[in-house]
């Protein structure tokens, strides 16, 4: 895993809209974790005595305990994204699709987003530069329009929208992550009114959990770049021992022959002393 920022966009990220995707585009993780584990607590029967508000914090539950194993199995920017977007239409009311935009530099790119819909929203929050996006990631409480059509506060966007999409209410989440503004959470309503102040609190949890998702997987990756670039050095401290001593040569003169051989052949310092040590293990064998 190569290390990233913590708003680092993964490889593969669109900032335009998107073809058509077909069940079968979508990763195995994605249709076997978080919706398969939203199926299954449907599926499960429950007691008429049960309150019905009850049953969606089981819900709730079991999807964000599936959020967590992607975690826990050391997944990457790119799958956390992913899941976070498709998660937010089970977790949220009122939310019918979702997207994560990220600012890089004076730009906004999408980082994943639930479906088309919302890759098509976000295309048009920049084009306009205004929307939930853009001012949550500049803001510091949560943006939300729940009736886009009787809204003054983003009125090119909701024009877009209103004649080109589904989508009748949006709201806005800002991601924060190792105390840098990185992006926003959006998600999007084909029902006006559907998103309410439950759907802001559901929004913030969400947000607040994707910030901390963010950060651990940076944290992971972070790691793994120490843990590879330990490796490196061990491999290259022992190429450089072995040609002193097979050279009588000192430290610096064993070294500037890595480099060089490794400019001569085109390849990584570390590969070439991985080279070396592996071609002395087999003459001692």
């Amino acid at each position: 895993m190569t290390s990233s920022s913590p708003g680092t966009t993964a490889a593969g990220v669109r900032s335009g809209i998107p073809p058509a995707r077909t069940c079968g585009d979508r990763p195995l993780w994605q249709t076997e974790s978080v919706n398969r584990a939203h199926a299954r607590t449907l599926e499960e029967p429950m007691r008429d005595t049960v309150p019905e508000t009850t049953q969606a914090v089981g819900r709730s539950a079991a999807t964000f305990a599936t959020l967590a194993d992607l975690l826990y199995a050391g997944q990457d920017f790119g799958h956390v994204h992913q899941a976070i977007c498709d998660a937010a239409p089970l977790l949220v009311e009122g939310c019918d699709h979702a997207s994560l935009m990220l600012r890089e530099g004076s730009r906004y790119v999408t980082a994943a987003a639930s479906d088309d819909v919302a890759f098509r929203v976000d295309e048009f929050e920049r084009i306009e530069n205004e929307g939930p996006c853009v001012d949550a990631i500049v803001s510091d409480t949560p943006q939300f329009e729940t009736d886009l059509a009787t809204s003054s506060q983003w009125p090119r966007l909701s024009a877009r929208v209103l004649a080109r999409t589904p989508v009748r209410g949006a709201a806005g989440f800002r991601l924060v992550i190792l105390g840098r503004k990185v992006g926003a959470l959006n998600l999007f309503s084909d029902t006006a009114g559907a998103l309410n102040t439950t759907s802001v609190d559901q929004g913030i949890m969400l947000a607040s959990f994707a910030a901390v998702a963010l950060a651990a997987v940076h944290e992971h990756a972070e790691a793994e770049t120490l843990r590879a670039g330990l490796a490196s050095n061990r491999e290259i401290g022992k190429a450089v021992g072995l040609l002193m001593a097979f050279h009588n040569i000192p430290e610096t003169q064993a070294l500037d022959i890595l480099r060089t051989t490794s400019q001569d052949m085109n390849l990584k310092l570390a590969t070439v002393a991985q080279e070396i040590v592996a071609h002395h293990h087999r003459k001692v064998t």
